[in-house]
């Protein structure tokens, strides 16, 4: 039988805006160049998981899991999902 279920486990996100703090602060490549304290747009960035890499846009979520854990959720996708408890 199908049932519907729930996650219960808060999660920490930020909204990658492209900064290079950002880049700094997580396992992130950037495959452009950096212009103007920003990523440079025209290329997506790889997030270092342990699944191997996925791509990062400006506008997308890094997601911190309980563990510490990175991954990235598409801006549409956590609005819809997630929100704020704090």
């Amino acid at each position: 039988m199908l049932h519907k279920y729930r996650k219960t486990a808060t999660i920490k996100a930020e909204q990658f805006d492209g900064s290079k703090e950002q880049v700094k602060r997580y396992p992130i490549i950037a495959l452009g160049t950096l212009q103007d304290g920003c990523v440079y747009t025209g290329c997506p960035c790889v997030l270092k998981t342990k699944e191997g890499g996925m791509n990062l846009n400006k506008g997308d979520y890094i997601a911190t899991g309980v563990d510490g854990d990175h991954w990235v959720i598409d801006q549409d996708i956590f609005e819809r999902t997630y929100e704020k408890v704090d």
